[in-house]
């Protein structure tokens, strides 16, 4: 996009965002923090670089590399179970003490702590903003929406969203029921991106790499200094911030187009949100 130019090496994006069963299994094996753990430095892009991954941009202009998972924050984990309670969610949360109803849809109420420990865990990583952005709007075609130019109306066919005044149109023209707003992952097939992945707008916001704001979107963030929106990217990632970026709106939403960012603490859970990951090409 022209106010976020950036240049974005190959890699996969997952054609769905995490559901309840795949998030099953991932605290199955963490299981209470007795099991499995993030290795120190995992979650890298690590086909970028020579193993260093993306390219860490800072406001003072100094590029260093991606961290990786940092240890200190295994205690972060698992919180999801304390959280994903409607009085710490906000609302009735997708996710179940055993096998039920919502399986196929979105895991919600998740930080971006066990999003990213997900990812690593299957195998990937947490897509960084330019990333998932390139995915959303086609890349060089720059579309308005995922799937194109169609405005998405309120049939649930290419999106799940709702008004501004919350009231959901999944299902079509109900007001929200939580959980039931939340549609099974890939639901609006028609909203298929150029690539293959739903969801990309509508249903749960997705967690990025990145903390909110990065330099190269400060346009889109309001920052005192626009002029570092003519800083390129080429696969960067921006961590200069606590606050964390989400995108592609949510069940709740009026209609999102690709470039809204929202940000919020890394520790921070709503019944709007989830995330998907991304691979190595």
């Amino acid at each position: 996009m022209l106010s976020a130019p950036s240049k974005v090496s190959a890699f996969r994006l997952d054609k769905y965002e995490v559901t309840v069963a795949r998030f099953r299994e991932y605290l199955a094996a963490w299981n209470g923090g007795t099991g499995w753990l993030p290795p120190a430095g995992s979650g890298k892009h690590v086909h970028l670089n020579g193993g260093q991954g993306l390219a860490e941009l800072n406001l003072d202009g100094t590029t260093a590399f991606e961290p990786g998972w940092n240890p200190r924050d295994n205690g972060q984990l698992g919180l999801f179970l304390e959280h994903s309670q409607a009085d710490k969610c906000g609302a009735a949360p997708t996710w179940t003490s055993s096998i039920g109803a919502n399986e196929q849809r979105p895991i919600n109420c998740v930080d971006w702590y066990d999003a990213y420990a997900f990812c690593i865990w299957d195998g990937g990583f947490l897509p960084s903003d330019a990333e998932w952005s390139y995915a959303a709007a086609g890349g060089s075609e720059e579309r308005e929406y995922p799937w194109g130019t169609t405005p998405p109306g309120s049939s649930n066919q290419y999106e799940i969203i709702g008004d501004d005044q919350m009231n959901c149109y999944y299902p079509k023209l109900a007001p929200c029921m939580f959980p039931g707003s939340m549609a099974p992952a890939g639901t609006a097939y028609l909203g298929a991106g150029r690539w293959g992945q739903v969801d990309l707008l509508g249903n749960v916001a997705e967690w990025m790499l990145d903390s909110a704001g990065a330099v190269f979107r400060v346009q889109e963030t309001n920052s005192a200094d626009p002029s570092l929106s003519d800083l390129p990217c080429a696969d960067c990632v921006y961590q200069g911030n606590p606050g964390r970026a989400l995108r592609g709106g949510s069940f709740v939403d009026s209609y999102q187009y690709v470039p809204i960012q929202a940000a919020d603490a890394a520790s921070s859970v709503n019944y709007d949100r989830g995330f998907r990951c991304a691979r190595s090409p």
